[in-house]
């Protein structure tokens, strides 16, 4: 990877920002690697001396894992507690490694919990994301280990969090630390889920191998918003109403009274947020996103 330093940031700053221990071992795929896109995984690989972010870029995470090794430090005198553990475990001929932030030893089992530096957003939406990746930590846990897990939780640390939202709005975070807690699949369903993410990843490997097409990555992979469908009206430049489908719009324009001819439906296309918006490391390269772009 190649780090520029596009803000002139002083040398110490960008050396700050862009130190990274990082390691998923000795591993096909890390549990984040995963569960997100095997095109992004083929793609970073090949590319990975080609790959090019700015210090800036790295804030976030880099806070993330102060964050980390605060926590990680505290738990040093704690008894029944497990700290940034990495595992290993076996499927389909690969290996698959993961570390977990914090496992708390209970007589029925383990409470495992993952910290994450985030938005208020992602807090009251709560990521699909979060329930695949400490899943899957769980799987690890149980296969690597024997041991059962009878909880699973996200403690987020809000970093836009805001003291007035909260005193005014009861359904907003009350609290810049907030745990979330992530409901646990059964044994068979985290079997079938990692099975099917190797299952996934190896043809995208084996596909690079003997030159076919890499299988596109999904609407929620891209992080791509829905469609809007917009009612407009002859003469308005803004939306009399904008809905989640043409149907629906359709039914609206119908229900009109007055002048209904005199509208009609502006389809808006839901971007693909992860890819436009540069959050994806690999788009340079992506046959996929070149050909959305020239669509």
């Amino acid at each position: 990877m190649k780090i520029t330093n596009n803000f002139n940031l002083p040398s110490v700053v960008v050396s700050a920002l862009t130190q990274d221990d990082y390691t998923k071992g000795k591993s096909n795929r890390s549990v984040t690697q995963l569960i997100d896109s095997p095109q992004v995984a083929v793609l970073a690989r090949e590319n990975a001396d080609k790959i090019q972010k700015d210090a800036v870029d790295f804030l976030w995470s880099r806070f993330g894992t102060s964050v980390h090794n605060m926590f990680e430090k505290a738990v040093e005198s704690e008894d029944k507690v497990i700290s940034e553990q990495r595992m290993y475990a076996e499927v389909s001929g690969w290996t698959i490694s993961g570390a977990v932030d914090l496992q708390e030893i209970t007589p029925d089992g383990r409470i495992v919990s993952d910290y994450k530096v985030t938005s208020v957003w992602s807090v009251i939406y709560s990521k699909q994301e979060w329930h695949n990746q400490l899943n899957l930590y769980a799987w690890l846990i149980r296969k690597s280990q024997d041991v059962a897990v009878k909880q699973l939780r996200i403690i987020a640390i809000i970093r836009d969090w805001q003291r007035r939202r909260a005193s005014e709005d009861s359904t907003y975070p009350q609290s810049p630390i907030k745990m979330i807690l992530i409901p646990l699949w059964s044994d068979a369903e985290q079997d079938a889920y990692v099975a099917k993410r190797v299952e996934l990843h190896q043809e995208a490997e084996f596909k690079r191998i003997t030159g076919e097409e890499l299988e596109g990555c999904t609407d929620a992979e891209k992080w791509k918003k829905e469609d809007q469908f917009a009612v407009m009206k002859k003469g308005r430049k803004r939306a009399v109403r904008v809905l989640s489908s043409h149907e629906d719009a359709d039914d609206f324009i119908e229900a009109i009274s007055v002048e209904p001819e005199k509208h009609h439906v502006d389809v808006r296309k839901g971007e693909p947020t992860r890819c436009i918006q540069n959050w994806c490391s690999v788009n340079e390269w992506c046959p996929q996103y070149a050909r959305e772009k020239s669509a």
